[in-house]
C-alpha cells in the first residue's frame, strides 16, 4: 500500500505539472500560449524532479513510470510481487493529475479550436507517422533514460540532489530526442492522460488516437528492460 500511495501522489504531481505546462503553452488565451518547446522541456523536467521528491516523502521508490518499475524488478531492486501496486498507483495518479489539469484550464478548452492541440496536452503523438521509427524513438529514449537513471543512482551525488539531477536529465532528453514523438518515455504518463482525454467532457476534443496509443506503452517497456539489462551487462 505504501508503494501504491507514493506512486499515485508522485505521478499525479508529475502530470499536473507536466500536462499543465503543455496546456499553458498550447491552449488559447493562456498568457503562456506559444512559449515553445524549451518551456515544455523545462516544465516536464521539473515535473519529474518534484514528483520524485514528493513521492519519496510518502515512502515509495519514486519510480513514477512503469518502465522504471519494470527495470527495477528485472535488476532485483524490487520484488515482482509489488510491481502491480506500483503500476496501479502510477496509472491512477496520471488519470487524476490529468483531471486536475482539465478542471484548472476549464474555460480554455472551448477557446481552443484544434482537437489535436487539445489531445497534445494529454498524450503524445508522432511528428511524422512512421510506426517503426516511432517505436524506436520511444524505445531508445526510454532505454537511455533507464540506463542513465541506473548510472545516476550509483554516483556520489548528495542524496537530496538526485531528483533534481534526474529532472535535468529529462530536460536533456526532451531537448535532444523529444521532437519525433513527444517523448512519452513512460507508459503511465501517456496512457493515463489518454484515458482521461477519452472520458472527460472536453469541448470539441475529437479522437483520442487509440490506434497510436500502443506505441508509447509497449516501446517504453521494451526500452526500460533493454536499458536495465545493458547497464547490468556493462557494470555488474
Amino acid at each position: 500500500m505504501t508503494a501504491f500511495i507514493g506512486e499515485l501522489i508522485g505521478t499525479m504531481v508529475l502530470i499536473i505539472l507536466g500536462a499543465g505546462v503543455c496546456a499553458n503553452v498550447s491552449l488559447k488565451k493562456s498568457f503562456a500560449n506559444g512559449a515553445g518547446w524549451i518551456v515544455i522541456a523545462l516544465g516536464w523536467g521539473f515535473a519529474v524532479a518534484f514528483g520524485v521528491y514528493i513521492s519519496s516523502f510518502f515512502g515509495s521508490g519514486a519510480h513514477l513510470n512503469p518502465a522504471v518499475t519494470l527495470g527495477a524488478a528485472i535488476s532485483g531492486g524490487i520484488a515482482w510481487s509489488i510491481v502491480p501496486q506500483y503500476v496501479a498507483g502510477q496509472l491512477l495518479g496520471a488519470i487524476l493529475g490529468s483531471t486536475f489539469v482539465f478542471l484548472f484550464f476549464y474555460p480554455h478548452w472551448k477557446e481552443t479550436e484544434d482537437p489535436g492541440t487539445k489531445l497534445g496536452v494529454f498524450a503524445t503523438g508522432p511528428a511524422i507517422k512512421h510506426t517503426p521509427s516511432n517505436f524506436l524513438s520511444e524505445m531508445f529514449g526510454t532505454m537511455f533514460l533507464v540506463f542513465g537513471l541506473n548510472a545516476i543512482g550509483l554516483n556520489s551525488f548528495t542524496e537530496g540532489l538526485n531528483p533534481l539531477i534526474v529532472g535535468f536529465f529529462i530536460v536533456a532528453i526532451g531537448l535532444s530526442l523529444g521532437g519525433t514523438t513527444g517523448y512519452a518515455i513512460n507508459p503511465a504518463r501517456d496512457l493515463g492522460p489518454r484515458i482521461a482525454h477519452a472520458i472527460l467532457p472536453i469541448p470539441g476534443k475529437g479522437s483520442s488516437n487509440w490506434s497510436y496509443a500502443w506505441i508509447p506503452v509497449v516501446a517504453p517497456l521494451v526500452g526500460g528492460a533493454v536499458g536495465t539489462l545493458l547497464f547490468q551487462l556493462l557494470f555488474k
